[in-house]
């Protein structure tokens, strides 16, 4: 079904503006892709859309790669302009159903997780997710204070990465606490006393790595539940590591 919009006024229209706010998302139960890259990693990913939206010319210019069985919409170039959250979108966009269990179940996860807590810059998380994608991890779960995973700006900085591995919105008191009593390793990143270098550690093939809030690290309460902390030898003058930085290191030394 291909149908053309003109109205900004048009119900849909409405609805897929109100996309960008939690309001919107948990009204519809739908969530917005903006920019061809990521409605392109979702048609490759087979993930379910629910519509596609763009001008004529972006609907044009990917006609080949559009599935037949989604419904399109044609928008005038107006329209676009006033969808998503970028200042000079592309002109095309889709909707995605939102996930139906967001929990997950740490008692049968596999593989090595990241587990981030209080993690709020869209773009650290979008870069960790990405690079947890890259190193071969199974997921990541986003903890208390995270930034949500829907947010356009989160979904922009993953990249299509959130299509290739797993990622949940859980207590992570939860997760570690089941990892470790399931034997599995959980590492810290977190400069303590009884911290330890994080190439004296042996690689992962389960288990996970926590990284914390970019100004004050993991949350005190959840450094004592972990199995050790790590930390990453500075060997110049910097005071510190960007959190998604020190997140890729640890992720490409630790993922066996």
């Amino acid at each position: 079904m291909r149908e053309k919009i003109t109205s900004g006024q048009n119900k849909k229209v409405k609805q897929w503006r109100s996309l960008t706010s939690k309001k919107g998302r948990k009204a519809t139960q739908t969530y917005l892709l903006e920019g061809w890259h990521l409605v392109q990693e979702a048609i490759k990913a087979h993930q379910l859309l629910t519509a596609i939206m763009g001008t004529a010319a972006q609907l044009a210019d990917h006609a080949a790669e559009l599935p037949a069985d989604v419904a399109i919409y044609e928008l005038t170039d107006s329209i676009a302009q006033t969808l998503g959250d970028t200042g000079t979108p592309q002109g095309i966009f889709a909707t995605v159903p939102l996930p139906k269990d967001t929990a997950g179940d740490p008692t049968t996860a596999k593989g090595v997780w990241l587990f981030l807590d209080y993690v709020q810059d869209p773009g650290n998380i979008g870069t960790m997710v990405r690079t947890a994608d890259a190193a071969g991890l199974t997921g990541v779960v986003f903890g208390k204070g995270t930034a949500s995973r829907f947010l356009p700006k989160v979904l922009r900085s993953m990249q299509g990465s959130q299509f290739h591995i797993e990622l949940v919105e859980a207590d992570l008191h939860d997760w570690i606490s089941t990892f470790t009593g399931r034997q599995l390793p959980v590492y810290g990143t977190n400069l303590d006393p009884q911290a330890k270098d994080y190439r004296d550690v042996p690689a992962l093939t389960a288990g996970a790595i926590v990284m914390g809030n970019e100004g004050n690290g993991m949350a005190p309460d959840l450094q004592q539940l972990t199995t050790r902390n790590l930390y990453i030898p500075i060997k110049g003058q910097a005071e510190s590591l960007n959190v998604a930085v020190a997140a890729g290191v640890v992720m490409f030394r630790l993922v066996g």
